[in-house]
């Protein structure tokens, strides 16, 4: 019999693949029609960083000993959500191999690889669902990526939702995905002699990667959103600027996801 937690990424995997081809079926923003494709990959990025980022939130209000005990101390709902988080991104790498080349995803395909290694740990053996319930907190900055992507799709950039994301995206970024990144570097830097070394070096190699990435991802932010606005402020032809910087800043098909184009 599999473990309950394994059924539930598999309901998972097919939930959010069926969410892709709903959203077919749904009319695209004439102004995002270019790229409808990407338009429906980023709207069900956000509803999954919505509900693992709001639910991790929450659940670590409410639960704070999965914080203070990350390999034993969880509730049973916690596990699901972990695990529905797997299925997401196995959903989300196949939609990936699916409709784009290797060459223009391999940085997020290889993001995926990493975050389902470490998440799976826990959905397999039941532990170590804390520390994944804290990592799961980067969603909510994946969620003002995701929007943040839709109005460059859409070409609401430069505008004032697209200048308030930028500086959600900015905010969310130090405070829900560096500091929990830092935070968890420490803990298993200081539990290194507790945990297992494998667990140790695909937990290390998985918080370098994405660290490093997100990094690289605030500091684009902050030119391109924030420090390139002012030096060229919008003129009468600020709409052919619109689509040329939408293009210059992040390209027709990659997305400010949890790698360069980073999605966590």
């Amino acid at each position: 019999m599999a473990p309950p937690g394994l059924l539930v990424a598999g309901a998972s995997f097919l939930a959010f693949r069926g969410l892709h081809w709903g959203l077919r079926w749904l009319p695209t923003p004439e102004l995002a029609a270019r790229d409808r494709w990407q338009w429906r990959n980023l709207c069900v990025s956000l509803a999954h960083s919505l509900l693992s980022g709001a639910g991790a939130l929450l659940g670590l209000s409410l639960y704070p000993q999965m914080a203070a005990d990350p390999i034993h101390g969880h509730p049973r709902w916690a596990l699901v959500l972990v695990a529905v988080s797997v299925g997401y991104f196995l959903a989300d790498g196949a939609d990936l191999l699916q409709n784009q080349t290797f060459g223009k995803t391999w940085d997020l395909l290889c993001h995926h690889l990493v975050v389902v290694s470490c998440l799976s740990t826990a959905v397999l053996s039941g532990h170590y669902v804390g520390f994944s319930m804290v990592s799961l907190l980067l969603e909510l900055n994946s969620a003002c990526l995701h929007l943040r992507k839709l109005l460059l799709l859409s070409r609401q950039a430069p505008s004032l939702a697209f200048s308030v994301t930028s500086w959600a995206s900015l905010a969310t970024l130090a405070l829900f995905r560096l500091v929990p990144l830092g935070w968890m570097s420490l803990w298993l830097f200081q539990q290194r002699h507790q945990v297992p070394l494998a667990l140790v070096t695909l937990g290390g190699i998985g918080l370098v990667t994405v660290g490093v990435m997100s990094i690289i991802l605030g500091i684009r932010i902050l030119v391109n959103d924030v420090l390139q606005s002012r030096t060229h402020p919008p003129g009468p032809g600020h709409e052919k600027t619109r689509g040329t910087r939408t293009r210059h800043d992040d390209g027709p098909v990659t997305r400010d996801n949890s790698t360069l184009s980073l999605k966590d």
